[in-house]
């Protein structure tokens, strides 16, 4: 199976980089897994709304532009669907066993996705109705995307 993470922004904290590298090479015996950030767009403190979608739209364009026609997306949207650990493993199965091997994940930046990208995605998902800054979201996703291969392998994990 082939996950892709796409991002916006580039990530910084040596912290974060470090959690991330440790999920990754755990991953490498279930799947390969590509890192894809793309930039953000600089945003002054006090944006209209008009401003806003501006961006998300530049953002997106940008997104948009490393999903592939074949890949199956899921784009995290504070309102998407929220799974317990065990359905969103087996969500991830199924996609397999219907030959849809190709996953991407897409994380928006400070702003959220473009109306085109939550339009392209095959669903949104979220990880509860808390705010969590883009750059840790791209550690819990990664920790996530890990649990569930290791459910849906039968290996041990955390309740």
């Amino acid at each position: 199976m082939n996950i892709k993470i796409i991002a916006v922004g580039k990530l910084k904290e040596k912290y974060l980089k470090q959690g991330i590298a440790e999920y990754v090479k755990r991953l490498g015996s279930y799947c390969k897994l590509e890192m894809i950030e793309v930039n953000d767009e600089k945003a002054p403190e006090n944006l209209s709304d008009k401003e806003m979608e501006l961006i998300k739209e530049k953002e997106g364009e940008r997104i948009l532009a490393k999903v592939s026609d074949q890949s199956y997306v899921f784009a995290l949207a504070i309102n998407g669907k929220q799974y317990e650990s065990i359905a969103f493993a087996d969500q991830i199965n199924q996609l397999g066993i219907q030959g849809k091997s190709n996953i991407t994940f897409i994380i928006g930046g400070s702003l959220g996705l473009s109306n085109q990208v939550l339009k392209r995605a095959d669903q949104e998902i979220s990880f509860g109705k808390l705010t969590f800054p883009h750059q840790l979201m791209r550690l819990v996703l990664v920790e996530q995307v890990y649990r569930a291969f290791r459910i849906m392998n039968g290996h041990a994990y955390h309740k």
